[in-house]
């Protein structure tokens, strides 16, 4: 279950000013809207499909295909995949590995059906098969593992969504808009190759409009380091309150994660974007990514690489949450509202299914 949570700013303002917080006041920060996928991970085929990673790819193309007021994800995916918001979009689209064969195929538009799809004579390509999702599917132990890939995929075509929608029917407030994605802004795995039309798109909106766009970590090496270098070790302390570092290659690799940086960089193949470690003047300790202006990864980023930091580390700062540690608002509310412990719960969700099972047998 995903969500997308839209808070305006004067809202949570004017909750800071009160004395006391009504219910009917939390109402206004809880605008959220639930996309729910269904995916067969092991042991099951879905409809008509023979195997596993057909019944995968079949799922994933049908959430995708689903309409969602004025564009589909598809229609989104179309519009990332062939630079359809350029006066010169893309014609094709290369996939190293297809479905069918797992030989390289070139998808042309011209050959894409309005459903999507393109004909081959061995069988039917959906254009959701450039996420590659299928490569990781074992039809014995199951497809358990590309879980956390399509959680970062669908959250960041999410936003991709929201910024073609304002594109279209509000272009004059995108600049209003800042964009706060659940983790940093990369992909993993198959769906690395995503990276590059995330990349292409955000230095577009940079050069032609102006986009606030923020990925931001919980966990793992980088926030272990950032903690690291912000607390007070001896009564001293490395990042000092109100100042941010910005990550270099070489930095990441001496100091965060083993690897030789003459040879190894950070992302090269899956981030459109440069980390930063934020100390807020509140003592917030925070790892954030933001889209870098370039064509590839930049090994020594500078702040002139990213646009509008101090903006967006402004308004990153005033959101800060107390639910948990280093938290802010959109996002502890964002996973507390669509976690399946709330909404509904997982137990629910196991009898529903054992009750259906015993049905159909």
């Amino acid at each position: 279950q995903f969500g997308a949570l839209l808070i305006e700013v004067q809202d949570l303002n004017s909750l800071s000013e009160k004395p006391f917080i009504f219910p009917e006041d939390m109402d206004k920060l809880h605008n959220l809207q639930r996309f729910k996928l269904v995916l067969p991970i092991k042991n099951i085929i879905s409809r008509k499909q023979i195997s596993l990673a057909d019944s995968i790819r079949r799922e994933i193309y049908n959430f995708f295909m689903k309409p969602r007021g004025d564009f589909s994800f598809m229609e989104i995916l179309s519009w990332l995949i062939f630079e359809k918001y350029k006066t010169k979009s893309l014609s094709t689209y290369k996939l190293g590995n297809s479905p069918i064969d797992g030989k390289e195929v070139i998808l042309n538009v011209n050959d894409m059906t309005p459903e999507y799809t393109f004909e081959t004579t061995d069988g039917l390509i959906y254009l959701t098969d450039i996420f590659r999702l299928h490569e990781a599917v074992d039809e014995e132990f199951g497809a358990s593992g590309i879980l956390g890939y399509v959680l970062r995929l669908i959250e960041q075509i999410i936003i991709v969504y929201s910024i073609r929608y304002l594109l279209k029917y509000a272009k004059e407030k995108l600049s209003k808009f800042l964009f706060i994605a659940d983790g940093p802004l990369s992909f993993s795995g198959q769906t690395a190759n995503m990276h590059k039309p995330l990349r292409e798109l955000c230095n577009f909106l940079n050069k032609n409009e102006t986009l606030n766009f923020v990925g931001i970590e919980k966990s793992g090496p980088f926030v272990d380091h950032a903690q690291a270098i912000c607390i007070p070790h001896e009564g001293k302390v490395i990042l000092e309150k109100g100042k941010y570092l910005i990550l270099s290659n070489d930095y990441i690799y001496h100091y965060i994660l083993p690897g030789d940086s003459k040879i190894m960089h950070y992302g090269s193949t899956s981030y459109y974007s440069g980390k930063i470690i934020f100390h807020s003047l509140d003592d917030q300790i925070i790892v954030l990514s933001i889209p870098t202006e370039s064509k590839d990864i930049i090994l020594n980023p500078q702040k002139n690489n990213f646009q509008n930091i101090d903006v967006i580390l402004k308004n990153i700062q005033k959101l800060k949450c107390d639910m948990y540690d280093d938290s802010i608002v959109p996002i502890a509310l964002a996973n507390k509202l669509v976690s399946l412990a709330n909404h509904p719960s997982q137990t629910l969700l196991e009898k529903f299914a054992s009750s259906k099972l015993s049905k159909s047998t």
